[in-house]
């Protein structure tokens, strides 16, 4: 049985925050809107969330932080996704190096790595450290374990990275298993680095020989010279949250509607069985699109 909200968005996709910890501090980081420590949730109660999921026809979840790798029960979690589940992670690809077999044997199929800049000085001003290195490992080591596809999740920032899109495209060009994700940052009041990708889409566009239109939100794919890349612009795509398929679990446990919104959750700890799936259903319940 699949879910449906009340605007017959179904849900297909779940998201879950294993951990709000994080080995890095980024300058533009909103951390999932979980700022404070929390007490997070065991293996055990993840799967049973994932259980729950699978009953109601949600067949792929991503596992996310924080950083979810600073977890050591993480390959416990992942092999408790069940068969008809894809699971998928994203990463800052500090600590991937050393756990890129293992994680693959636990049942990951493909990862996203976080990197906002290949130039090290750049990368330690954006995140606060200088272990560029250990992730470009962490990457290799991926696609020698075939996590595969593996999407570069780059965030533009104004002033700070945005001239090395074309040192990305070079990265990634010829590697059909790395796509690169340029990342619109959110545009919060004290936005400082935020900038408009509409110009930068648009040079991709006249650059590319073919472009791909994804079903998820209608997001073009742009190939070019053997570089393939994306262009994430979520609040300034009127089609976010048409087609929006997620459902969030909060590292804490709880069910999260809306990326957009806190005062629509519903606490699932310690909740099993029946009373887990009328939860599930009341969260279905209670979507609604943040932009009309």
């Amino acid at each position: 049985m699949t879910l449906k909200d009340p605007y017959n968005r179904p849900v297909s996709n779940l998201r879950i925050s294993l951990t709000p910890k994080c080995n890095l501090s980024c300058i533009y980081c909103h951390a999932e809107g979980e700022r404070t420590p929390a007490n997070t949730m065991s293996a055990a109660e993840i799967a049973e969330v994932l259980r729950v999921a699978s009953k109601f026809n949600i067949i792929h979840v991503k596992f996310t932080g924080g950083e979810p790798l600073l977890r050591d029960d993480l390959e416990d979690i992942i092999s408790s996704v069940p068969e008809s589940m894809e699971a998928s992670l994203t990463t800052n690809g500090i600590l991937l190096a050393d756990r890129a077999d293992d994680l693959k044997e636990a049942g990951l199929s493909r990862v996203n790595v976080s990197l906002d800049s290949l130039n090290p000085l750049t990368y330690k001003r954006i995140s606060g450290s200088d272990r560029l290195g250990e992730v470009l490992s962490g990457i290799s080591a991926a696609l020698e374990a075939g996590l595969t596809p593996i999407k570069l999740n780059m965030v533009v920032l104004r002033g700070i990275n945005d001239s090395e899109v074309d040192d990305f495209l070079a990265f990634v060009r010829g590697n059909r298993n790395l796509i690169l994700q340029l990342i619109e940052l959110m545009q919060f009041n004290d936005c400082t680095y935020h900038g408009d990708l509409t110009g930068l889409e648009h040079d991709l566009a006249e650059r590319s020989k073919t472009i791909f239109t994804r079903r998820m939100h209608h997001r073009k794919k742009y190939c070019l010279d053997g570089a393939e890349v994306e262009v994430v612009r979520p609040l300034h795509n009127t089609e976010f949250c048409a087609f929006c398929n997620r459902l969030r679990v909060t590292s804490d446990g709880k069910l999260k509607p809306c990326l957009l919104r806190t005062d629509n959750h519903v606490d699932i700890r310690g909740k099993v069985g029946a009373e887990l799936e009328a939860l599930f259903r009341e969260a279905i319940r209670r979507r609604e699109p943040f932009y009309r």
